[in-house]
């Protein structure tokens, strides 16, 4: 069984890399190709490609100014540590107590390193998976990371001897795999919450959600997807009438 996560937006460097358990990213070549494209853009050109402010644009020019290829854990902090946001405010990895879990069943989608364990060391980045940025493969990064994504997944899913997906990505990030998954294989949570009379997805109460249900399968090591229907914090619960086939539905208030 594996989870996939976004990542975030908002990243926390400071500290850099905090201890020596450590992982280096399986696309760490096609990493560094995206970054020699992404350095070759001036600030005006980032801020148009990613659809950014002037002074984000900036930011990233100088941070893909610094990428260095080496993997000098002075420059780099393992990515389930490094990405802040409301998906891991809810998951709040910092007060889990080990993270052996997380290493074997998570995996995080990047726009910039295609397919993340959690303890891989990262360097400051911004690149959204729906970037169109032309690369030699194609038009955008769909194009860039098509079937190298899911060979990588379907290996994992083979090492775990478990053909299923817990979809706790946004359709953004799924998307780079979707097309090739057994739609019976895949459990996509949605969480619900109630306001003006009904429920409905309130995107960053949503997100923080789906953290927080990553940090359930964590803390009971849960090998068997149904087990997830027994998620219940942050005063969420399953809901039968609300849910499909293999779109479970979670509710709360």
């Amino acid at each position: 069984m594996i989870i996939l996560l976004s990542p975030a937006k908002t990243l926390d460097f400071e500290p850099l890399f905090n201890n020596s358990n450590h992982t280096l990213p399986c696309m760490i070549k096609e990493a560094n190709e995206l970054a020699a494209l992404m350095k070759r853009i001036m600030p005006a050109g980032l801020s148009e490609l990613m659809g950014i402010s002037p002074k984000l644009a900036d930011l990233n020019y100088e941070r893909y100014q610094l990428w260095t290829n080496n993997d000098t854990v002075k420059a780099h902090k393992q990515a389930i540590y490094a990405f802040k946001g409301d998906v891991y405010t809810g998951l709040n990895v910092e007060s889990l107590k080990d993270t052996e879990y997380l290493q074997r069943h998570v995996r995080i989608l990047s726009g910039l390193y295609g397919y993340l364990k959690p303890l891989d060391l990262i360097q400051p980045y911004r690149l959204e998976m729906g970037t169109k940025l032309s690369n030699k493969k194609g038009k955008d990064l769909y194009a860039f990371w098509y079937d190298r994504v899911f060979n990588a997944l379907n290996k994992d899913l083979k090492k775990d001897n478990s053909p299923y997906v817990i979809n706790l990505a946004s359709n953004e990030y799924y998307r780079v795999v979707n097309k090739f998954l057994d739609p019976s294989d895949v459990i996509t949570p949605v969480f619900k919450d109630f306001k003006n009379d009904q429920y409905k997805v309130i995107s960053f109460l949503a997100k923080k959600a789906r953290g927080m249900m990553t940090r359930f399968i964590a803390e009971n090591k849960i090998e068997d997807p149904e087990n997830i229907k027994s998620f219940d914090l942050g005063g969420y619960s399953y809901s039968e009438t609300m849910s499909k086939e293999k779109e479970w539905v979670f509710i709360r208030g």
